[in-house]
C-alpha cells in the first residue's frame, strides 16, 4: 500500500492522558490518546517513565530523540478514544486549524469539484450550492487571506474553522466516501503487523 512511503506526524496534541492506562486493562501503565497535527490521526501511545501530559499539550512523536512519548503503540478508531478524549476532540481540532489558519484558508482557495455533480466545499457541513456558488464567485475575484475574509465576503457563512472541525469528525468516524482532511484509518487486522 502506498502508506508505506508517506510522512508521518511529526507533532501530535495530547487528547487524554492515564497516568494508570485504562480501567478496564488488565495492566495499569500510562498511556496517552493523541491526534496528529498534519492529518488528525488518531494514535495511542506510550509515555516516557514519569512523563506527565495535559490535555491539549502538544508532544514532539517524529522519528528523533522525543522528549515524553517512549512509543507509538497503533493508530486508533475514532471508536477506541476514550469519553475524555471524545469530549476533547473538537476544541483540540478547532486549536489545530487556528494554530495554522492558511493551510485551512487555503481549502476555500484552491479545493476543486469531485465530479461533475459534487465539489470539494459542499463536503462541509451547511455548505449547500447557494453558499458553493457565493465561495466560487468571492475566491474568483480575490483570494481568502483569512477566515474573517471569507465570512466577511461570503454572506451567511459563519464560522468557518467550526465547519471544518465537524467535517474532521465526521471523517475521524469512518463512514465517508471521500476524506479531505484525514487519512482513512483501517482496522488493525486489515494493517501489516508493524506498529506506526
Amino acid at each position: 500500500m502506498a502508506m508505506e512511503n508517506e510522512k508521518r506526524e511529526e507533532y501530535a496534541l495530547v487528547l487524554d492522558f492515564l497516568s494508570t492506562g485504562k480501567s478496564f486493562s488488565s495492566r495499569s501503565e500510562p498511556l496517552a490518546q493523541l491526534i496528529g497535527e498534519e492529518w488528525f490521526t488518531l494514535l495511542e501511545a506510550t509515555p516516557k517513565p514519569g512523563a506527565q501530559m495535559s490535555t491539549g499539550e502538544r508532544v514532539y512523536i517524529g522519528k528523533d530523540e522525543r522528549d515524553k512519548i517512549a512509543l507509538i503503540k497503533f493508530r486508533i478508531s475514532y471508536s477506541e478514544l476514550t469519553q475524555t478524549s471524545q469530549g476533547n476532540l473538537k476544541s483540540i481540532i478547532l486549536t489545530i486549524i487556528n494554530s495554522n489558519p492558511k493551510k485551512f484558508v487555503d481549502f476555500f482557495n484552491n479545493s476543486g469539484p469531485l465530479n461533475i455533480r459534487e465539489h470539494s466545499l459542499e463536503l462541509l457541513p451547511g455548505i449547500g450550492k447557494k453558499h458553493l456558488q457565493s465561495i466560487l464567485n468571492a475566491r474568483k475575484e480575490k483570494k481568502f487571506e483569512s477566515f474573517d475574509d471569507i465570512t466577511s465576503r461570503v454572506p451567511l457563512l459563519q464560522n468557518p474553522p467550526e465547519l471544518i472541525a465537524q467535517r474532521i469528525i465526521q471523517e475521524l468516524q469512518g463512514s465517508e466516501r471521500f476524506y479531505l482532511f484525514t487519512k482513512p484509518y483501517f482496522k488493525r487486522q486489515d494493517q501489516p503487523q508493524r506498529r506506526y
